[in-house]
């Protein structure tokens, strides 16, 4: 179930998709509101970009061509570069 929060961001992921698949396979994509804000090798350089530019959110995050796994609620995510 998508919460109100990423509602937009899910959607623009979904009408992209098969151009994400095909361009972008298995690379990190951050979306905020209307805007794709970038393409990345790797989580922890999505994660940073997005904690960076937009704080706690919201903000999708996702790997490109990989089904979504639930999480459970007590992962939270807090790259180590945090605290620096």
């Amino acid at each position: 179930m998508v919460t109100n929060d990423l509602a937009r961001e899910t959607a623009l992921y979904e009408q992209r998709k098969a151009e994400f698949e095909k361009e972008h396979k298995l690379e990190w994509v951050v979306i905020h509101e209307d805007e794709v804000v970038g393409f990345y090798d790797d989580f922890q350089k999505a994660a940073r970009v997005a904690v960076e530019r937009f704080g706690r959110g919201p903000y999708l995050i996702r790997q490109i061509g990989i089904s979504r796994q639930p999480l459970p609620a007590s992962v939270l995510y807090r790259p180590l570069y945090a605290d620096n």
